[in-house]
């Protein structure tokens, strides 16, 4: 599927949204956060958080869970280390820059992998949630908690008319239900966990796949 995101304008709109991220985003996606990390601390061991920003999520995974964290954006990063050192997150094995769809990880280097309002941030959804289920270790998680857009009436069409703006953000709303599907019927070994509506307003899911 072509590309409508591009990777420099997914890393330059989140270098401008470093400074005011918590502030803007903190309270509206707190539930879900937790609700992943929740999920995440459920399996332990080994855990990729994906897109982690300026690492609101850290501090909340248990200190029995070794976390890394990658993202594309250097300036959210540098936050999220910040955030390591002045609350001494000795479980925090690394922070990186890096690519959501090449991820520079061994195969089946995680128990679980958690990605936070991810999917319809990246250029390529479906190959980077390829790359997600190639670090995961068998019989792992993959986390997911992110918009998911409406499959018809106003909210759609608002979806869809916002939907140049929110490009120049760093993001699509419209993303569909059926994507995800089509997904994950071409993994034979990637199975559905569950899905289960998220505020505001259950906009948002959080999704559960099972790598068998």
């Amino acid at each position: 599927m072509a590309s409508d995101i591009d990777r420099d304008g997914v890393a330059k709109a989140y270098e401008r949204w470093a400074p005011v991220y918590d502030l803007v985003f903190g309270k509206v996606f707190d539930q879900g956060r937790q609700s992943t990390i929740a999920e995440a601390d459920r399996i332990g061991g080994r855990i990729l958080d994906v897109g982690v920003g300026t690492g609101l999520s850290l501090s909340d995974y248990s200190r029995a869970s070794r976390i890394c964290g990658v993202d594309i954006s250097e300036p959210m990063l540098r936050k999220a280390q910040q955030r390591v050192r002045a609350l001494g997150l000795s479980n925090v094995e690394t922070l990186a820059v890096m690519d959501a769809k090449n991820l520079a990880f061994a195969d089946s280097s995680f128990d679980a992998v958690v990605a936070q309002y991810v999917i319809t941030a990246v250029p390529d959804p479906e190959a980077t949630l390829d790359d997600f289920v190639r670090v995961l270790k068998p019989g792992g998680e993959l986390i997911l908690v992110n918009h998911i857009g409406a499959e018809g009436g106003p909210r759609r069409a608002f979806e869809l008319a916002f939907a140049p703006l929110a490009r120049r953000l760093g993001w699509r709303p419209e993303f569909p239900w059926e994507r995800l599907v089509k997904w994950a019927a071409r993994h034979d070994g990637v199975t559905l966990a569950e899905r289960r509506p998220m505020p505001p307003m259950g906009h948002f899911s959080l999704i559960r796949y099972r790598k068998s």
